[in-house]
């Protein structure tokens, strides 16, 4: 059963494989689309509404601009430019940067690591429309007048009842919380799907660099989110129940926020350019035509990476008045994460000049993302100096680094991925003469846009300010700015007409117009892939350049549907040895209704309407049992035929399933929230005068027993 397989010695299989496999993923049509929940489908939508988000962002900054162009101006009051401003930090860095990154992954990685599907699309699903309408809602606010206004980072104690006493801080704290848990079910798809999706042959170290990525880009989420999802629980509490956590008066702590808010918050900045930096090492050896150099580097490096962000947290608090060793260790892990960054440069250089290149759309947004990356790493190894920072801190530097990092580090690839992989979703690449008036807009205008706040910065004007007097040398700077954030908004119109344009065309195939090595550019269908290849390199359509012929043929594993319907191999996580058939679940209106239900509880928490809320919640716990009880059916069959006379057990249990590992990543995910708890109440504990506070009790014993009682009932379980 683990012998490879050898396609050579198969025949092609009869065409009736592929017009069963054609009806088992036959995706709905007209409104029931909705209903979809396989990858192709899922995925689009992904993306369309994280770029969506991008833009709407996009137009806030344009005001905000606009705002700004010339001193003294009034185009906005105070109180609406804080909540454009706070909104385009929260929509940027909640609704767009990691959706875009996940939603590319989700849409991606299947066809990298030649399966069918990822292992549980219904997850996607959920995790895609709870996004969606959330996001959605949140948006909404600002037409309202309750839109945030109190920062993307919503410091406390500005953030706290008495100086915001309005609605705007909750629906930032219930709507991103919950936001979060759409990433966090995510990254538990991906995680699985990586590990265990993979096709046979392709071990470790076959792994495309994308799926590395993405796999650290995860267990980084797994890890990190909680934090802000313990921050705003406690906010939450302190604002609804007058529990002064972050209230310095009465015993707690402000600077607790900034401690579980970075500690999410830096290594986020590392889970958004650790995938767009494995689309660009993806994208560096197709353009090149040569195997990436250095690829087992490239690996360590973004472990590395990784590793090294959850160090950094310290690196947004050098001015709050922190210990001197703190500030040291953090300085020195400042500096040590630009090696492992910088290796990741060296390698798309050496990959560059050991290849060939055209001045492709790609290719040209690779270039500049390698530019405006460099330099705003550079600028991050200045802010790492403490007294460099301690000047900086709080300046429009600052803001300048922000961007040439994030937008450098992670639009720009972006982009270029969008025009490197277009051919999949229709078969037409984008214009190519487009693309260069595109990438020349985006590039000249925001290099026009942040390159002068540097020197604006460090002639001492602020962040967050909404309009300043003429007479402190800022005004042609700024001008200069709105202008290059206008010019930079024309190139995005123009890359939207663009794909309007393009979407309008015919289906085709889309064929390998790049003559990429990796699985993606197989013939595919809804379905992925006519059979599932066995692969024994990184780049196999290269080193075999029959694979595509022979996964049509039906030459390789699963060359049509065992059961009727929707399939896929596991195989294991090291080596990728297959396993056993994995049955995948149906288009349904489960997730979409759990989605709507849990964005229903949360958001209408919000406005204290708690019944309706308890509905909602008792909805989407009812949506979710009923998908989950749909998926617990038996087979129909012990073992399968999966090709060619081999045969495999038709799913399996306890630590040899898939989901079992699924449910340890969820528990990760659940200690991870609860050491933040614990965390938070032993830094206020030791800064209290007096711990316990008087009149603090602990609860009736009660409470504990039960807990305790429902964890092992679980544990059993």
């Amino acid at each position: 059963m683990n012998t490879p397989l050898d396609p050579a010695a198969n025949a092609p299989q009869p065409d009736a494989g592929r017009d069963a496999l054609e009806r088992a993923w036959r995706p709905p049509s007209g409104w029931r689309r909705l209903s979809a929940v396989n990858n192709t489908q899922i995925g689009v939508f992904y993306i369309a509404t994280a770029m969506l988000f991008f833009v709407l962002a996009g137009v806030l900054a344009l005001v905000m601009r606009a705002q700004l162009a010339v001193p003294d101006n009034d185009l906005v009051d105070p109180r609406t430019y804080n909540q454009l401003f706070t909104m385009h930090g929260t929509v940027m860095m909640f609704l767009f940067a990691v959706p875009i990154v996940e939603a590319i992954a989700v849409y991606l990685l299947p066809g990298m690591l030649g399966a069918r599907d990822l292992p549980f699309p219904r997850l996607s699903a959920y995790a895609f429309w709870a996004y969606a309408i959330g996001g959605l809602v949140f948006f909404g606010t600002l037409f309202f007048g309750e839109a945030p206004d109190g920062g993307w980072f919503m410091y406390p104690p500005l953030t706290g009842k008495e100086f915001s006493p309005g609605r705007g801080a909750d629906w930032w704290l219930l709507g991103i919380g919950f936001i979060e848990i759409s990433a966090i079910a995510g990254a538990i798809e991906l995680i699985i799907g990586i590990l265990f999706t993979r096709a046979p042959g392709m071990t470790l170290a076959r792994m495309p660099i994308f799926a590395w990525a993405m796999l650290v880009s995860a267990l980084m989420i797994v890890f990190a989110f909680p934090a802000v999802i313990a921050a705003t629980l406690l906010l939450e509490m302190e604002r609804a129940f007058d529990w002064p956590f972050f209230i310095a008066a009465r015993g707690g702590d402000p600077v607790l926020w900034q401690h579980l808010f970075w500690f999410f918050g830096h290594p986020e900045v590392y889970i958004i350019f650790l995938p767009a930096a494995g689309l660009v090492s993806m994208m560096a050896a197709t353009l090149a035509g040569t195997p990436l150099v250095g690829h087992r580097a490239v690996v360590i490096a973004l472990m590395a990476v990784g590793a090294l962000s959850f160090l950094l947290w310290v690196h947004h608090m050098f001015t709050a008045g922190l210990g001197t060793w703190s500030l040291r260790l953090v300085s020195a892990a400042s500096f040590a994460v630009a090696l492992p960054s910088g290796l990741q440069v060296f390698s798309w250089i050496a990959t560059f000049w050991s290849g060939r290149i055209r001045l492709d759309a790609p290719t040209l947004f690779l270039l500049g993302f390698h530019f405006i990356f460099v330099l705003g790493g550079l600028t991050g190894v200045m802010v790492a100096v403490l007294p460099f920072d301690w000047q900086a801190h709080d300046s429009y530097f600052i803001v300048a680094h922000l961007h040439y990092v994030l937008i450098g580090g992670m639009v720009f690839p972006v982009f270029a991925g969008l025009y490197h992989w277009a051919p999949l979703f229709n078969g037409h690449r984008l214009s190519e003469r487009c693309g260069r008036w595109v990438f020349g807009l985006m590039f000249g205008g925001f290099n026009l846009a942040f390159f002068p706040m540097h020197i604006a910065g460090l002639m001492g004007m602020p962040r967050r300010i909404y309009t300043y007097p003429g007479d402190l040398g800022w005004n042609g700077l700024n001008l200069l700015s709105t202008i290059g954030a206008f010019v930079f908004a024309a190139g995005v119109l123009l890359f939207v007409v663009d794909v309007a344009r393009t979407l309008r065309k015919p289906e085709r195939e889309h064929g390998n117009p790049w003559n990429a090595g990796t699985l993606e550019w197989l013939p595919a269908r809804e379905y992925a892939v006519r059979s599932i290849p066995e692969i024994a390199s990184r780049y196999p359509l290269w080193r075999r350049p029959t694979l595509a012929r022979e996964v049509e043929e039906g030459r390789h594993w699963l060359p049509g549907t065992v059961f009727g319907g929707r399939e896929t191999l596991v195989t294991s996580p090291r080596d990728a040895r297959p396993l056993h058939l994995l049955r995948l679940p149906t288009d349904g209106w489960s997730p979409l209704v759990a989605a709507a239900g849990t964005a229903g509880f949360f958001l209408l928490l919000t406005v204290e309407q708690l019944l309706v809320a308890g509905l909602c919640g008792v909805l989407a716990v009812a949506a979710i049992v009923f998908w989950l009880w749909g998926s617990d059916r038996p087979p129909p069959a012990s073992m399968a035929d999966v090709g060619h006379g081999r045969r495999l057990p038709v799913g399996a249990i306890g630590r040899a399933s898939h989901s079992w590992w699924g449910m340890v990543v969820l528990v990760a995910v659940d200690m991870s929230i609860f050491a933040s708890l614990l965390w938070a109440h032993v830094h206020v504990s030791m800064a209290a005068e007096v711990c316990p506070p008087p009149g603090a009790a602990l609860p009736a014993l009660r409470w504990p027993a039960a807990a305790v009682l429902l964890m092992l009932s679980l544990i059993h379980i």
